[in-house]
């Protein structure tokens, strides 16, 4: 099963916002496809696209925080984490709890630890301290994020690095 083709895979998206990467799992032939969101905001908006694409019939969405609600999401062949673990101070809890409902494969996208993103990181959280948001953004260290999931039974079995984001490909040995 590769990653781009989830052909009769079911997919658990985590932090999937209006649920981008849920719709094009469901064109690409994932059986059925679950967003995980932590804020309603998105619900309206991803309810349109999914009637949009045509799709609302094999999609579901929740509206849960995973880390409190481990319940809360289905178990899938497949869980994506797109630029989510960067928005959390906990990523161990957070790829935790979603390695536990990853069957075959877990992918997980981040920033590079990188020194200049580090810096951005620091300009960017003072903004959001001096206008009262409560979002904090975080660069974490790849083998630290890797490893919180490995803890879980999974292997990393590849990488793509690019300038800004980084992607990690874990898959659950058979049997």
């Amino acid at each position: 099963m590769g990653l781009a083709e989830p052909a009769g895979a079911s997919v658990l998206e985590i932090g999937g916002g209006v649920g981008a990467l849920q719709i094009e799992a469901l064109r690409r032939g994932a059986v059925t496809a679950t967003n995980l969101e932590l804020s309603p905001t998105y619900e309206a908006e991803a309810a349109a696209l999914l009637a949009e694409y045509a799709v609302a019939d094999r999609a579901h969405r929740v509206v849960a925080d995973l880390i409190e609600q481990p319940a809360s999401a289905p178990d899938a062949d497949v869980v994506l984490l797109h630029r989510v673990v960067c928005c959390t101070a906990d990523p161990a809890a957070l790829l935790g709890a979603s390695a536990g409902h990853a069957r075959r494969r877990l992918v997980l996208s981040f920033p590079r630890d990188t020194w200049w993103l580090r810096a951005a990181v620091r300009f960017v959280n003072t903004g959001a301290a001096l206008s009262r948001w409560q979002w904090r953004f975080h660069v974490h260290r790849p083998a630290d994020l890797v490893a919180a999931v490995e803890r879980h039974g999974l292997r990393l079995s590849g990488t793509d690095r690019r300038r800004v984001w980084e992607l990690a490909v874990l898959d659950r040995p058979a049997g």
